[in-house]
């Protein structure tokens, strides 16, 4: 039955999984061994038991390696219909109410001493400039132009708190790279936005928002790698996936860029596929903050 069990697991993540033959894109990033850990990590605990089946240890190892599993769950418990569609997160007991119920906007922040400090955990969502950010936060909530939306690059400037079901926050960030704002303006993100995730006691993680529809792109490794070896906990959200430009499918690009974090961390943090257009992987990234913030309630 074990060995049984072993293979269908196998054969399942496999199939829902990218790829580990693509070649990587020409550039690299470099991240120790423990990047993305803290020590409240929400990765599972450092060893799993010991199996004394063979296979289910291997298959343990090969799920240690692809998947994101989360506290309360060892890794030769883990079984295909654990983990949710479109992504590679283990759902375990931590997770509970995911519904939001309602939200408002708190207030905007030029640094990150003047954030709110009511000890509520928070999430902070960070990408490349029009990323889908805001869109993203909208359909997280079902509410339009609760964070305001632009089709020109780099209309946030400031840290946005939203409160939601007065418990918790979505942080809404700057965002990176956009190529036509003023220099002092890009100085002035990386100063106060790094000054927020290097001081800030009730970020729970930090939602990385890649666009699925281009290929890799080194900013969003760079930013990968930079918030590793800064031991910030992080998610990877892929948007826009339900976009195809240049001829290629968006399943591609997810795939070229997982081999690349994959070469570069020891543990494979979280991913999920996203749409604000579709919904696709609303409620499952909202099941998966439910998990990691009642585990930090603990």
């Amino acid at each position: 039955m074990a060995t049984l069990r072993a293979r269908l697991l196998s054969s399942h993540l496999t199939s829902i999984l990218p790829s580990l033959s693509l070649k990587a894109p020409a550039f690299s990033v470099s991240v120790r061994p423990d990047a993305g850990l803290r020590q409240r990590s929400f990765h599972a605990s450092a060893a799993s038991r010991a199996s004394a089946d063979p296979e289910m240890a291997e298959m343990a190892r090969f799920a240690q390696k692809v998947l994101f599993i989360p506290p309360g769950v060892e890794p030769e418990e883990v079984s295909g219909d654990m983990v949710l569609p479109g992504s590679n997160i283990v759902v375990g007991p931590y997770a509970g109410h995911a519904q939001i119920k309602e939200v408002g906007f708190v207030k905007s922040s030029g640094k990150a001493k003047d954030c709110p400090k009511d000890g509520r955990p928070e999430f902070a969502i960070l990408g490349r400039s029009n990323v889908g950010k805001s869109s993203l936060i909208n359909a997280l909530v079902k509410k339009k132009e609760v964070a305001l939306t632009s089709k020109k690059p780099g209309k946030t400037q400031l840290i946005n708190h939203f409160l939601v079901n007065k418990s918790w926050y979505i942080v809404d960030l700057p965002g990176y790279g956009f190529a036509k704002a003023p220099g002092s303006v890009r100085m002035d993100w990386s100063a106060f936005t790094k000054g927020y995730f290097l001081n800030r006691d009730t970020l729970v993680a930090v939602l990385l928002l890649v666009d699925a529809s281009v290929p890799p792109q080194k900013i969003d490794l760079d930013c990968a790698n930079w918030l590793g070896r800064n031991n910030i906990p992080m998610t990877f959200v892929f948007t826009k996936c339900d976009k195809m430009k240049g001829g290629k499918r968006p399943d591609e690009n997810v795939r070229n860029f997982q081999q690349i974090i994959r070469e570069n961390f020891s543990q494979h943090p979280p991913w999920i596929m996203t749409s604000s257009v579709t919904g696709l992987g609303r409620d499952e990234l909202l099941l998966h903050m439910s998990q990691l913030r009642n585990y930090w309630d603990q």
